[in-house]
C-alpha cells in the first residue's frame, strides 16, 4: 500500500476514489483537485448515494462548504430525499459532469463508496428489461422474510450473495427473475455502457481495520456534535416513506429510533457504530473483488 504523496493522476483517465466509509478519500480528493492536476485543477463527483441528499449534510458527511468552494464539487445535495437515484440515472448524471470537466480542461475525479454506481460506470449497466408493474407490486408488497424466502426458492445463487436483511437487493433480484425469467446474475453477464477498466486510474483508500473502526466512532461523535440529532428530526417531519434510499442511510434508522423514544441515544450511537463498522467491511470486500488491480493507498 503506498502513500498518498506517491499517487500521480493520469491526465488521460478518469481518476476514481473508493473505499471504506471514514477512510479518508473526501481528504485526500480535495488534495488531489487542488494540488494534483496541474495548473487548471481537478472536479470532484460525487459517488456516495447519501451525499447526493440535500437533507443529509451531516449525517452523510458531506463536504463542507468551505471544501466545495475551494475546488469544484459536482452531485453533492442535488436530490430532495423523497427522489429515488437508481444507478442508472447516476451513471447518466455522473458521466455529463465527466464531459463537463473535460471541456472545462479539468481533471474529473469520481468519489465514493457506493459499489453498485462505480461497477456499472466502469463497467456498464445490464441490459435488464423494464419489470411488468404488476410483478413490480406484488414484489414490493411482501415483507422482507417472505420476500427471502421467495428469492432462496426462484433464484438461490442471488439469496446466497446478498445479506438476509438487505430488502432492497432482495426485492430487486426477485422481481428480475419474476419479470424477465432469468436471474439477475444472467443479465449482468452482458454489461452496456462502461468507461471501461482502460479509460479508469482506480484507487482504493483503505486503512487497517482498527484504525478504520476508531476513525468510525469519532465521525459519529462529530456528527452528533454538529446536530446530526436536529437534522434526522427534520427528515422525518418530512414524512417520507420509510423505504426510500435516504431514510436507510448510515445512522438515520438509529437516530430515528431514539427519537422516536426506543432507545436512548447512547444505544441509537452504539447501533449505528456497528451498522458503520459492517459497512466498512464490506467496502472493503467489494472493492477487493471487483476491482483487484486498483493502487492501495492510505492518506496521510
Amino acid at each position: 500500500m503506498m502513500s498518498a504523496s506517491a499517487i500521480s493522476l493520469d491526465p488521460e483517465r478518469v481518476t476514481v476514489l473508493t473505499g471504506p466509509t471514514a477512510g479518508g478519500k473526501s481528504g485526500l480528493a480535495l488534495e488531489l483537485a487542488a494540488h494534483g492536476c496541474g495548473a487548471v485543477g481537478g472536479v470532484i463527483i460525487n459517488a456516495d448515494a447519501s451525499q447526493l441528499y440535500r437533507d443529509l449534510a451531516i449525517v452523510s458527511a458531506r463536504p463542507t462548504a468551505a471544501e466545495e468552494a475551494a475546488v469544484p464539487h459536482r452531485l453533492y445535495g442535488v436530490l430532495a430525499g423523497a427522489n429515488v437515484c437508481s444507478v442508472a440515472r447516476w451513471v447518466e448524471l455522473a458521466k455529463a459532469e465527466i464531459a463537463a470537466a473535460r471541456a472545462s480542461g479539468r481533471q474529473p475525479i469520481i468519489v465514493g463508496g457506493t459499489g453498485m454506481y462505480l461497477t456499472a460506470l466502469v463497467h456498464g449497466l445490464a441490459p435488464v428489461p423494464a419489470i411488468d408493474e404488476q410483478v413490480r407490486a406484488a414484489v414490493r408488497a411482501l415483507d422482507t422474510a417472505s420476500a427471502r424466502t421467495a428469492l432462496e426458492r426462484e433464484d438461490p445463487g442471488a439469496a446466497a450473495r446478498l445479506m438476509p436483511a438487505d430488502r432492497q437487493r432482495t426485492l430487486r433480484a426477485l422481481e428480475v427473475v419474476r419479470s424477465t425469467g432469468r436471474t439477475l446474475a444472467d443479465w449482468q453477464q452482458r454489461r452496456d455502457g462502461g468507461l471501461g477498466v482502460a479509460a479508469v486510474q482506480g484507487i482504493i483508500v483503505d486503512r487497517p481495520r482498527a484504525e478504520l473502526n476508531a476513525r468510525a466512532e469519532r465521525r459519529l461523535a462529530a456528527m452528533l456534535a454538529a446536530g446530526a440529532h436536529e437534522e434526522v428530526a427534520a427528515l422525518l417531519a418530512l414524512g417520507l416513506p420509510a423505504e426510500v434510499p435516504v431514510m436507510k442511510a448510515l445512522a438515520v434508522p438509529q437516530l430515528a429510533a431514539h427519537l422516536a423514544g426506543r432507545c436512548s441515544i447512547d444505544e441509537a450511537m452504539a447501533q449505528a457504530l456497528i451498522v458503520t463498522r459492517q459497512y466498512q467491511k464490506r467496502q472493503q470486500t467489494w472493492a477487493r473483488n471487483q476491482f483487484p488491480d486498483w493502487s492501495r493507498v492510505c492518506p496521510d
